[in-house]
């Protein structure tokens, strides 16, 4: 079967699918090509139908969720782009001490949820741009928690197309990291601890406050390049390399976190890519780290 035969064969999901859509505005650093197809699903049942077609054809294909930390080259992504930001995939329930969210939940929507119902636990997230199921890939966190301590279960579907639970005992949580590498992650379960609601907006507030004040301005498309080595910090060798402000292209190592690239309108993705390059040669070059990308590249 040809490319051409194969991408044809998508046809039956004409109301969901779209062909050559740009895929820079579903990201903060609003760059890059387009999708060849980008599928919406409305439920479960045309996701995992969409999934087995894909997988039958071999057409590849990869979630999209909040583009929060993602960069999209220029020349695009071949085979489909699936996007969950459709109600079905982004509900937030609670019940008792239980919250359940589909990962393609905003992660705001989630703590949100938690702190409305004085639930503790996830408030020190706050701030973070993304979806639930991004920050289960990456168990976003840090010292005053990850998220992936409160995960209790996630409902994943395989690369057939197959629905499966994933318990508790069988999922690992590490830095900016799990193993969760599912081809979609669909819903978690939380477990979190009751407290008052006033401590908890205090707490949140905190926080926010804290991570903007650090982060590039939210006007600014913009992105966190690399992930901590250990027992160091990565804004920490960038700044100290003498990186701050330094610019490829209309790429920018920020002076409000060295560790994040702003990119001035009509920016390119291969302009932050350049800048990547050179901020993780000159950090090796100065002191010996090699800093691991914790921008994800597409």
């Amino acid at each position: 079967m040809t490319r051409a035969d194969a991408l044809a064969s998508l046809q039956e999901f004409a109301e969901i699918i779209e062909s050559n859509v740009p895929l820079g505005p579903f990201t903060q650093l609003k760059l890059g090509g387009p999708a060849e197809v980008l599928a919406r699903p409305r439920s479960v049942t045309e996701l995992t139908a969409l999934v087995k077609r894909c997988q039958e054809r071999e057409i590849p294909f990869r979630v999209l969720g909040g583009g929060g930390n993602l960069l999209i080259r220029e020349e695009g992504v071949r085979g489909v782009v699936i996007y969950l930001g459709t109600p079905a995939f982004a509900q937030v329930t609670v019940q008792g001490n239980r919250v359940r969210a589909g990962c393609g939940a905003a992660l705001e929507n989630l703590i949100a949820a938690a702190v409305r119902h004085g639930l503790a636990g996830l408030e020190t997230l706050a701030g973070r741009p993304g979806t639930v199921g991004g920050a289960l890939r990456n168990n976003a966190g840090e010292r005053a928690g990850e998220i992936g301590q409160y995960v209790r279960c996630v409902e994943v579907l395989d690369s057939a197309g197959q629905v499966h639970l994933r318990d508790k005992d069988e999922l690992r949580f590490h830095y900016l990291g799990s193993n969760l590498d599912d081809p979609v992650l669909l819903a978690a379960d939380f477990e979190l601890d009751p407290e008052n609601r006033d401590v908890l907006i205090k707490r949140l507030r905190k926080a926010w406050i804290l991570r903007k004040a650090h982060e590039p301005y939210s006007f600014q498309a913009s992105g966190r390049l690399f992930k901590n080595p250990p027992g160091l910090s990565a804004s920490a060798l960038i700044e100290q390399a003498g990186l701050v402000g330094a610019k490829v292209g209309s790429a920018q190592v920020s002076d409000r976190d060295a560790n994040h690239v702003v990119v001035d309108e009509g920016g390119t993705a291969r302009d932050v890519l350049r800048l990547v390059d050179m901020v993780r040669t000159r950090v090796q070059d100065r002191f010996g780290v090699e800093l691991d990308l914790e921008l994800s590249v597409w």
